[in-house]
C-alpha cells in the first residue's frame, strides 16, 4: 500500500485558540485573576492515507473538522501537531519556497463559487496567473493555448475569456474554479464541498465533470462534502469524521451496505428509502458536545447506545479489520 499512497496524514492535531491577547486570557475566579488558554479542538489524532488515483470522500456534520483536514493537507494552515506526507516527503513544516513545487502538484477547489474568484480579474487572467506562475518559461501564445485547451475542457466557451466572474451564474463559475485547478495539470485536488453552494440541476454537471477529469487526467481526490448521495455515486472510500476524530474508513460499497460504527449507522439511516419506516432511523441521545471541551474518552460515547465505561475512560484506536478501519471499543470488543 505505502507503494500505491500519494498523502499521508499522520496523528493530526489542529487547535484555535479562542482568545488572542493576553488580557483576553484573563479571568476572575474566586476573586483572583486566572489565565486561561482554550481553543477549539478542530483536528485531535487523524490518520490516513490517500491511495494514487482514488477519490476519498471526508463525510460527517458541520463542524466536525472536514474542512480544516483539507485546509492543513494542502498546507493553507500549519497543524498544531502531527505530519502530512506527499509521496513519503513531509510537507507541513516546509516554506514557502520549499513548497513551491508541490503547489504545482496539488490544488483546491473551494466551496463558494462567488468568492473564490477574484471579481477584479477576467477569466483569462484569473487561469494564465497560475500557469505563467508556475511555468515561467512558456511564451504568451503557449500559455494563451492552455487557457484555451482547459477552458473547453470544463464545457466553457474560450469566447468568454474577457468576461468578468459577475458576469457568469454560480454553475459557470465553478467550472472557471475547477478549470483554474486543473490548468497546471496537478496530481491531487482537494475539493471542499464544491457542489453544495448550486442549484441541484446543476450539481450532477459538475460532479461529472470532476469524474471525467479524473479519468482523463489520472487524479486523486480528496472530497469534502456532506451529502451521502453524492458519496455514493462519486467515492472510491469514505472517511467518516465526528468532532475532529475519524470514526471509520472503509470502501465505499462496503460502507455503505454494512457500517460498522455506531455514528456512521446512525448517519445512513438518515438516507430517505421509500420502503423504509420510522422505526429504521436511529436516533441519536444528547446533543453534539463543544469542541473547546471534548468529552473523554471516545468523543461519540455521550450520544452512543454501546457506550460503556471503557469508551468515557479510554480513547478508541483506529484499528483495521480487513479493509475497513474502524476507532470503537464496541466493535473491537464484538458487542455490535
Amino acid at each position: 500500500m505505502a507503494g500505491n499512497r500519494l498523502i499521508k496524514v499522520d496523528n493530526l492535531y489542529k487547535e484555535f485558540p479562542i482568545h488572542k491577547g493576553f488580557l483576553d486570557q484573563l479571568v476572575i475566579e474566586k476573586g483572583r485573576f486566572v489565565r486561561k488558554h482554550e481553543s477549539v479542538k478542530a483536528l485531535s489524532g487523524v490518520k490516513l492515507e490517500v491511495l494514487k488515483g482514488e477519490s476519498l470522500c471526508v463525510v460527517g456534520e458541520s463542524g466536525c473538522g472536514k474542512s480544516t483536514l483539507a485546509r492543513v493537507v494542502m498546507g493553507l494552515i500549519r497543524p498544531t501537531q502531527g505530519e502530512v506526507l506527499y509521496q513519503d516527503q513531509r510537507i507541513d513544516n516546509m516554506g514557502f519556497n520549499e513548497l513551491l513545487p508541490y503547489r504545482k502538484k496539488m490544488q483546491m477547489i473551494f466551496q463558494n463559487p462567488y468568492a473564490s474568484l477574484n471579481p477584479r480579474m477576467t477569466v483569462r487572467q484569473t487561469l494564465e496567473e497560475p500557469i505563467s506562475f508556475h511555468n515561467p518559461r512558456l511564451s504568451e501564445a503557449e500559455v494563451n493555448e492552455r487557457v484555451v485547451g482547459v477552458t473547453e475542457s470544463v464545457g466553457v466557451d474560450p469566447a468568454w475569456s474577457d468576461r468578468y466572474p459577475h458576469e457568469f451564474s454560480g454553475g459557470q463559475r465553478q467550472r472557471i474554479s475547477i478549470a483554474r485547478a486543473l490548468a497546471v495539470d496537478p496530481e491531487f485536488i482537494v475539493a471542499d464541498e464544491p457542489i453544495s453552494a448550486l442549484d441541484v440541476s446543476i450539481q450532477a454537471q459538475v460532479l461529472n465533470l470532476l469524474m471525467n477529469a479524473r479519468e482523463q487526467r489520472a487524479l486523486t481526490y480528496l472530497f469534502i462534502t456532506h451529502d451521502l448521495a453524492v458519496v455514493e455515486h462519486f467515492g472510491s472510500r469514505v472517511a467518516v469524521m465526528y468532532l475532529g476524530t475519524l470514526c471509520e474508513l472503509a470502501p465505499t460499497k462496503k460502507l455503505f451496505a454494512t457500517p460498522r460504527h455506531p455514528y456512521t449507522q446512525a448517519l445512513l439511516s438518515a438516507i430517505p428509502k421509500l420502503n423504509q419506516s420510522s422505526s429504521d432511523y436511529i436516533k441519536l441521545k444528547g446533543e453534539v458536545p463543544t469542541p473547546v471541551n471534548l468529552p473523554s474518552g471516545c468523543v461519540f460515547h455521550g450520544r452512543c447506545v454501546h457506550a460503556n465505561e471503557r469508551c468515557k475512560q479510554e480513547i478508541p484506536e483506529l484499528k483495521t479489520y480487513n479493509d475497513i478501519s474502524v476507532a470503537c471499543h464496541a466493535v473491537e470488543e464484538k458487542r455490535i
